[in-house]
């Protein structure tokens, strides 16, 4: 082998292309963030910090993630946009360096029925394609093992316009894997009759029991009882078999009521239109009690819930048809595929073990593909996500994660953090907003942000190294270290919650009593069956208030006042001090600005480019009408009470002239959990994750129920807001509350009164109880993994809190 004889002696001057190696933001304003300025290192893993609410997100996400998209897309004919999200430059000076961004958020995946973990991912195409070459016998395409695809066949005359017109016949046939009994759902609905109506009353005595419905509604119960279809003063149960049929399933006819034509409808089809067809999560709280109390979903009695034809569960590899594949545990699908060999399909199966390798890799070897992808946790969609990027060959690429320890159990974080490093190693930018302090000890560099939350964060308190980060006085730096100690002495259960015989999911007939009066922690690695324990096998009527991680759905004219309910009393209050109608004092209604209809900007849609928002220039982005701003209350129109944080309005509403008891109340919730900050009229699409999680919260105190279930309620949480969380639990139980939380978090296992630990794995590893007891006895035995990681965190120390 021959080299060139280097004829220089010094070594080369730095190419100029090596001058950009940092990511330099200036200027960025958006959301709260106060001309906040950053240099960021490439192809270096860099960990975002600050109490939530700060500004992490609206700096990472926000700025850098969006901006990157947004150049991208512009690479992209114009033609090719108009077909694409617009996204708006965010309010920043200078964005340099910027690198493809490939975002991996907590965004719940798509909750529709046909959604699951295996269409959300590449794993059963794959498995699809290897039936169908594989499978015996063989029965057609990929399509024919797809539950998403419906059999087709058509036959007809068609006209061929090509020189001489002609008219051919043709068939066209497509065999599809689809149930057709429940249409790929894997579950079919039932009504259940009794929830709509007494049939012991006659529709006169008012038999309806549908809320809403009252029985001098001219547009729903008269126009059944003067239909002139059905007797209205005979009671429902003495119907003949033509009015039950007419009363119940009869098609849409025209009949006419006090001489107005209204159109009468079969009332099972009309409760379908009017409630099945919404979605559940939109629903106001009474009317989404009574659809779960009125529908019920069973399996499919023709499928069995697997959403597949006779014909796609016929053709089998070695025994195993696509149905059984898909239901296997992740772990062990990879095992079962390791164990084919068959030259002809070698790529595929190469592809498909990488992709259920990932699975295993990443901690959710414990899931099904069948599993819908609307039941995963925003940390499982988060990981499943990441599956697609462990195997990528592209480097120089900005990965930006939120949170991805988020459900994870202490065992499961140091993979998360391998993989992490792994990415990083392949020469690409690492990005992470955490709170965890086991993940921001691994990083190259720190951005903390702070110092408060909401407009008293936006600013860089520090920039560095994690050991500058320990010594630098900031809140997160202040708390880094902070370990929670055993308490002293537990409350004393008042009686228990008595579960038994439990085999939701992968739990192995469990029998436990919840110990009620105090708090207690449900852990468990990821998968071990805690949601499956606590949701799926408490009792009907125990008085439970669940509170989960469910997204909040609003838009931008939602806000916490509306969400919580705070604005009624407040416009009943300003329109009692006015002698005026309340829906004057809605942005949403009466008082609406005419100009921008109540949304404060004017929203310009200029087609495939950006759209552009501007401040009304009628209302100034205040909301409402002119002559609406001249009412006052206490002195203060409804567009300056909107603009007050919670902790003012608490304040005003609390006493004086606009004292309120009805807000206060509900201020002093928000309050609680450590929303003080929060302006009243901000909208719910700028909140963080966890201050959504900590609004949901604040609305559920105030329902009646003895018992609160919370699921993982330090997620987003800062260490510094775990504190106020702890105090906040604490308060509860006080109250006369019994708490069940399943959480992850080593500081709130500390805290409890009662630990109930489940595994030891996760999926059929899982699913039994390992431990029951206080938390001082499991960090002394240190039988299971939570209880040598807790023993871990509270550290040596044999001193105890009082």
């Amino acid at each position: 082998m021959s080299m060139v004889p280097r004829t220089d002696a010094q070594s080369p001057a730095p190419h100029v292309a090596d001058n950009h190696d940092l990511i330099r933001v200036h200027g960025a304003r958006v959301n709260n963030l106060k001309d906040v300025s950053v240099e960021i290192p490439k192809r270096r893993l860099t960990v975002f910090t600050g109490v939530s609410g700060s500004g992490k997100s609206s700096l990472v996400f926000g700025t850098i993630a969006a901006e990157s998209q947004r150049l991208i897309n512009e690479t992209y004919s114009a033609f090719v946009q108009g077909f694409m999200p617009t996204l708006a430059r965010p309010e920043v000076d200078v964005l340099e360096g910027l690198t493809t961004a490939i975002i991996v958020d907590q965004q719940r995946m798509g909750a529709d029925v046909r959604s699951t973990v295996g269409t959300a991912t590449d794993a059963n195409a794959m498995l699809r394609i290897l039936f169908s070459r594989l499978g015996q016998p063989h029965i057609g395409s990929p399509n024919a093992f797809s539950f998403n695809v419906a059999s087709v066949r058509a036959t007809g005359a068609i006209t061929v316009e090509r020189g001489d017109r002609k008219t051919v016949r043709q068939s066209f046939t497509r065999t599809g894997g689809m149930c057709t009994r429940c249409e790929g759902r894997g579950a079919v609905s039932d009504i259940d009759l009794t929830q709509l109506y007494d049939d012991s009353k006659s529709l006169a005595e008012g038999a309806f029991t549908i809320p809403g419905w009252k029985s001098d509604s001219f547009w729903t119960v008269r126009v059944y009882a003067e239909s002139g279809l059905v007797d209205p003063d005979k009671p429902i149960r003495k119907y003949t078999e033509k009015e039950l049929h007419d009363f119940l399933y009869k098609e849409p006819v025209k009949v006419k009521v006090d001489g107005v034509n209204l159109t009468y409808e079969g009332l099972i089809p009309k409760i379908q239109k009017s409630f099945l067809s919404k979605d559940r999560e939109a629903m106001q709280p009474h009317i989404r009690a009574f659809v779960d109390r009125a529908v019920t979903f069973t399996a499919c009695p023709e499928c069995g819930g697997t959403r597949l034809s006779e014909a796609a569960r016929s053709s089998r590899i070695g025994g195993i048809n696509i149905a059984d594949a898909c239901a296997m545990q992740i772990s062990d699908l990879a095992g079962w595929v390791r164990g084919l060999d068959e030259p002809s399909v070698a790529p595929l199966l190469a592809t498909l073990r990488q992709t259920l390798d990932s699975f295993v890799e990443i901690g959710l070897g414990y899931l099904s593909l069948d599993r819908s992808s609307g039941t995963l946790s925003g940390g499982e969609a988060q990981r499943v996500k990441m599956i697609r990027h462990l195997g990528s060959s592209l480097t120089d690429t900005t990965y930006v994660f939120d949170e991805p320890t988020a459900g994870l159990h202490p065992h499961d974080i140091q993979r998360m953090n391998n993989l992490l490093l792994r990415l990083r190693d392949k020469g690409n930018t690492v990005l992470v907003v955490e709170h965890k302090p086991e993940t921001i000890v691994i990083a190259d560099h720190v951005v903390d942000l702070g110092p408060g939350a909401g407009t008293a964060g936006g600013t860089v308190c520090f920039e560095g190294t994690v050991e500058g980060l320990r010594t630098s006085g900031t809140i997160t730096g202040r708390h880094f270290d902070d370990r929670a100690v055993l308490k002293e002495t537990v409350r004393t259960p008042k009686g228990a919650l008595e579960i038994r015989g439990a085999t939701a999911h992968n739990l192995r007939d469990v029998d436990v009593d919840i110990p009620l009066g105090v708090l207690v922690v449900v852990t468990g690695v990821a998968g071990s069956g805690k949601s499956s324990l606590v949701h799926g096998s408490i009792p009907a009527g125990a008085g439970v208030v669940s509170i989960d991680q469910g997204a909040i759905r609003g838009s931008r004219r939602s806000n916490p006042a509306t969400y919580t309910g705070l604005l009624d009393p407040i416009r009943k209050a300003f329109a009692k001090a006015n002698g005026v109608k309340p829906a004057l004092f809605s942005a949403n209604s009466e008082g609406a600005c005419p100009n921008c209809n109540g949304a404060g900007v004017i929203y310009t849609d200029l087609a495939m480019m950006a759209g552009v928002a501007t401040t009304c220039d009628e209302c100034e982005g205040k909301r409402f009408q002119a002559s609406v701003l001249d009412y006052h209350f206490g002195g203060r129109d409804i567009s300056e009470v909107l603009a007050m944080s919670v902790t003012e309005a608490a304040e005003f509403f609390g006493a004086g002239e606009a004292r309120t008891p009805t807000a206060h109340a509900i201020l002093d919730r928000l309050a609680d959990v450590g929303l003080g900050y929060l302006s009243l009229g901000q909208p719910l699409t700028t909140l963080s994750g966890g201050e959504r999680q900590r609004l949901k919260l604040a609305t559920h105190m105030a329902d009646k129920g003895g018992v609160y279930v919370l699921d993982e309620p330090t997620t987003g949480l800062h260490l510094a807001d775990v504190e106020q969380l702890l105090g906040l639990l604490d308060r509860l139980v006080e109250s006369g509350k019994s708490v069940i939380v399943i959480e992850h978090h080593q500081a709130v296992m500390a805290h409890a009164d009662w630990i109930v630990d489940l595994g030891p794995g996760a999926g059929h590893d899982g699913g039994r109880i390992v431990f029951e007891g206080t938390p001082a006895d499991l960090v002394a035995a240190r039988s299971t993994l939570t209880g040598e990681h807790l023993a871990a965190y509270v550290g040596t120390r044999v001193e105890v809190a009082p």
